[in-house]
């Protein structure tokens, strides 16, 4: 009888995607679940020992359950796994910080949808990341460790994880600039056509990035004011730089959907100003035709005494009135439109 196999999401049977070993100085060095709990057992007293990262994959049905009976965490980092997506925050509890990250998608395609959000826990001695799926962020930390990166602590690999978002963000800033720029190219040609759309869609989209990816400053200033006494200086310095940095791409955020604003009016006003020449125009039209229309109503009616009918020369009588009509009707609107 063939014995199907698992189906483990890229991850083992634990959820685990991918795990490291970091020395006090040197490279991370790959390793497993059950390694690494071995290693934080024999380590945990051992101040210069390092810290263990290990990433997990929570659509695999194993991970929560894995980390609740083999790891201990805080409570706050198992019921922020329940809340979903929510605003980008890191706090402290139980001496351990509770990070929630949102990122994009690794193919990532400017659709709200391709917003995720990643958990963290990050201790002295460990890093916990779990995410619903791929993202950039942590796809390229764990590229970085590969190459050979060196961290010195749990929380530089923290502020490495926040440069590497805020990187992500600069580059979704700068794509959607060349998208706005050339939107403003086809504006001021005049062949905007039906891309105006576009502008309100890359609006919105920047709307919720900036919502979800913008740290809560409550979060943030209550960890800097009080960090848990195991987390150096040096790593606080880096946190706060990168959180500064952070402020910047959402600040350039903030500056282009004011831009998109400015076009979305542009637009609207230009849109106003065409429906209201196409409405003159119509307007002007229907009055030079009304001389004709109401003559030829009144002559038309099968109605004894109409006059100029036994006249040898009455229909060009007629002409001339509804042309000196028309003509009067025309000069009329003309000067409307100089006033």
């Amino acid at each position: 009888m063939t014995t199907l196999p698992a189906v483990t999401y890229g991850a083992d049977a634990s959820g685990l995607i991918c795990g490291f070993q970091f020395g006090e100085a040197g490279p991370g060095t790959a390793i497993g679940a059950e390694d690494a709990l071995l290693w934080l057992e024999q380590n945990a007293d051992v101040p210069t020992a390092g810290f263990v990262w290990l990433h997990f994959n929570l659509a695999h049905t194993a991970t929560e359950k894995w980390l609740r009976e083999h790891v201990h965490l805080s409570n706050a980092f198992h019921e922020s796994l329940k809340e979903g997506s929510r605003s980008t925050r890191v706090e402290v509890d139980d001496d351990m910080l509770v990070a929630v990250v949102n990122d994009v998608a690794y193919d990532f395609a400017f659709e709200p949808g391709d917003i995720s959000t990643m958990w963290l826990t990050v201790g002295p001695r460990l890093v916990i990341s779990a995410r619903m799926q791929p993202l950039r962020s942590i796809d390229r930390l764990r590229d970085a460790v590969k190459k050979g990166i060196t961290l010195r602590s749990s929380v530089e690999l923290l502020v490495h994880l926040m440069h590497d978002q805020g990187d992500v963000l600069v580059n979704i800033v700068r794509t959607t600039t060349a998208r706005v720029d050339s939107l403003e190219d086809h504006l001021l040609s005049g062949r905007l056509e039906k891309k105006r759309a576009d502008l309100g869609a890359l609006r919105r989209l920047l709307v919720r990035l900036q919502r979800v990816l913008a740290p809560e400053p409550a979060a943030l200033f209550r960890l800097l004011k009080m960090p848990p006494d195991w987390i150096h200086e040096a790593d606080l310095d880096d946190l706060r730089q990168s959180t500064e940095e952070f402020n910047v791409a959402l600040s350039d955020m903030a500056a282009l959907q004011e831009r998109i604003k400015l076009l979305q009016e542009e637009i609207a006003g230009r849109v106003a100003e065409a429906n209201n020449r196409s409405l003159f125009v119509l307007t002007i039209v229907t009055v030079l035709a009304l001389p004709i229309n109401i003559i030829a109503g009144l002559l038309g009616m099968n109605v004894g005494g109409i006059p100029l009918a036994e006249h040898p020369s009455g229909f060009w009588v007629i002409v001339a009135i509804i042309v000196t009509f028309t003509v009067i009707a025309g000069w009329i609107a003309y000067r409307q439109t100089r006033e």
